[in-house]
């Protein structure tokens, strides 16, 4: 095996390591907005509301990122 191969070996499980973690992530996210993030639809105060604008920012951020959107348009 060269050194490039072994890199990539090295890379792509590095790499799968993390997409694990985010699908993770994303099932725990996904399963919390089916909850409201725990808030109850009836008594949803800003705060709440201030959350979840803070929460979805950095999702379209990194959205944005991957997209080539906003910022990160070519």
């Amino acid at each position: 095996m060269t050194k490039h191969e072994a890199n990539q070996q090295r890379s792509l499980a590095a790499f799968m390591a993390k997409k694990a973690e985010f699908d993770a992530l994303l099932a725990e996210l996904t399963q919390a907005s089916e909850n409201h993030f725990g808030a109850d639809p009836e008594e949803v105060l800003w705060c709440e509301a201030a959350w979840l604008s803070d929460a979805t920012a950095k999702l379209k951020d990194i959205a944005d990122q991957h997209f080539g959107r906003g910022e990160y348009a070519a």
